[in-house]
């Protein structure tokens, strides 16, 4: 999965080709009317207010893609926050060259306020006050162990070349001692013979350093995914890794190496627990939609009389509709704020 997502060139993060919109791959929530962007900015603004206006606050933005989010939080923040937009600093970790390049040009009216940074280059700064890091589906894509239980016993499955078959298949070994099964353990759960489950150890460790990062700030983590108990309930036997590719949804990782995405739901239940471990302290778990709903979304909705369904008012509606009721999205990502020292 890493090695598909993240070889340095022939990964699909790393290559030219368009991943999101109608031309891409999927479809994610900033794709929607540029409302998702606005919602976040009132976020920011709200946050602002509490630091006091003196304080500079920066914002963080982990994995952006192509910086459609980045423009719309910063698009509405200039318009909507000044005082804000002024006193603040914009930093996007980010590891793709191709996508970095796409958000300097798209963010070329806020350059003053934008740099981009490695995540050796923000940490070894660490730790750092009023910050805000934030991650829109960066998650569900860190590279994921699978493991499955076969007659009692717990295999990890790895991936081995079939000669004949001429393609990538399973290749099950026990799974030994070791952070996989310690994980595992950790989840007070109790599985199926025959289940599937991804154990996600990128993304705790992630929280780990992130954590470490701040010393007065929050981190927000937006993806899809659930608790540990939902995830790994009995009727999710297949565990939750899908592809997807041209907007069609599959369960097979090895077709189309290096040309789809791989994901897998994120569990929060463990970033809330490791977040703990290293100061994070849980403030919301909300849905998507009641994140949205909460930060001014149905404020956006517009009049009309108009009967044009093309207007830019009927457009913009539709998108509110969108965010809140399109194929479950809403519910199905969830919202975590997790807080870390005192305002001053």
């Amino acid at each position: 999965m890493e090695l598909c997502l993240y070889h340095p060139e022939h990964g699909y993060y790393m290559n030219n080709k368009d991943k999101i919109g109608r031309n891409g791959d999927f479809y994610t929530s900033s794709a929607i009317g540029g409302l998702f962007g606005e919602v976040l900015a009132n976020y920011v603004a709200s946050q602002a207010e509490e630091l006091g206006t003196e304080q500079e606050l920066t914002l963080v933005e982990w994995g952006g893609g192509t910086g459609q989010l980045a423009q719309q939080l910063l698009d509405e923040l200039k318009v909507s926050a000044m005082t804000v937009y002024k006193r603040m600093a914009y930093i996007s970790v980010e590891a793709s060259p191709h996508h970095r390049a796409v958000q300097a040009d798209r963010l070329a009216e806020h350059a003053e306020r934008v740099q981009w940074m490695n995540e050796q280059e923000w940490l070894i700064a660490a730790p750092r006050d009023n910050v805000i890091v934030f991650s829109n589906e960066l998650l569900d894509a860190f590279p994921v162990h699978r493991v499955q239980i076969v007659k009692g016993q717990l295999y990890e499955i790895y991936v081995e070349w079939d000669d004949r078959e001429g393609g990538f298949r399973d290749k099950l070994f026990l799974l030994a001692a070791g952070p996989v099964l310690d994980y595992i353990n950790s989840q007070g759960v109790e599985m199926q013979d025959g289940q599937l489950l991804e154990v996600n150890l990128e993304a705790t460790a992630w929280i780990h350093r992130i954590g470490h990062s701040i010393g007065r700030g929050q981190l927000v983590t937006i993806d899809y995914g659930d608790r540990s108990e939902e995830l790994y309930a009995p009727y999710r036997m297949n565990g939750t890794l899908m592809t997807y590719r041209k907007h069609v949804a599959e369960d097979n990782p090895y077709t189309h190496p290096g040309e789809q995405d791989i994901t897998s739901h994120v569990n929060f239940s463990c970033l809330i627990k490791e977040g703990a471990a290293v100061g994070l302290k849980q403030e919301q778990f909300i849905t998507q939609k009641q994140f949205l709903v909460e930060n001014g979304l149905l404020q956006k909705l517009q009049d009309t009389a108009s009967p044009d369904p093309f207007s830019a008012a009927a457009r913009r509606n539709r998108a509110v509709r969108q965010l809140l009721l399109s194929d479950q999205m809403s519910e199905l990502f969830k919202v975590l704020i997790q807080k870390k020292g005192e305002l001053p």
